[in-house]
């Protein structure tokens, strides 16, 4: 019979993303996932499905910074630079999100669907220009706790 007391990996990651989630960095990028799926299904709803590129490459890139975050994976691989990394994805996602959504929004006259989408990429952009922001005070406020190496040797 199998040991009642060990838990399988599957639940200790749903555990894990129970508690990551409630992290204000989680829902952040949970609601990033979540926008750029209905981003995702609107625009491929209406004519034009062109504009889903965005939207899919976004989300994909955030469920990777989610799940590296999520299973503390910043914390073993430490040739890459995860604060970094996240900060220009998510300033490069809301550029992206508002330009191809204002453009969506402005040629969509006469098809709902591309227009939900371009509204939908609208909030999705301005939640990566906040994500974005939070990144920004926490790489600031890292610069700023870390001491300058001082040598006395001249």
């Amino acid at each position: 019979m199998a040991d009642a007391t060990q838990s399988s990996p599957a639940a200790n990651c749903l555990e894990k993303l129970k508690s990551y989630v409630r992290t204000r960095k989680g829902t952040i990028l949970s609601a990033e996932i979540l926008l750029c799926f209905l981003n995702i299904i609107c625009i491929a709803a209406s004519s034009y499905g062109g504009y889903s590129t965005v939207p899919i490459i976004e989300m994909i890139f955030a469920i990777i910074i989610l799940v590296v975050f999520m299973m503390e994976l910043d914390k073993q691989f430490l040739v890459i630079n995860w604060i970094w990394t996240d900060f220009f994805r998510a300033a490069v996602g809301a550029g992206l999100f508002l330009i191809t959504s204002l453009i969506a929004v402005i040629r969509g006259s006469g098809d709902g669907a591309l227009i939900a989408g371009g509204v939908f990429g609208l909030l999705a952009g301005v939640l990566f220009a906040y994500d974005t922001y939070t990144i920004f005070l926490q790489i600031k406020s890292n610069r700023q706790h870390t001491a300058a190496p001082t040598d006395d040797r001249v």
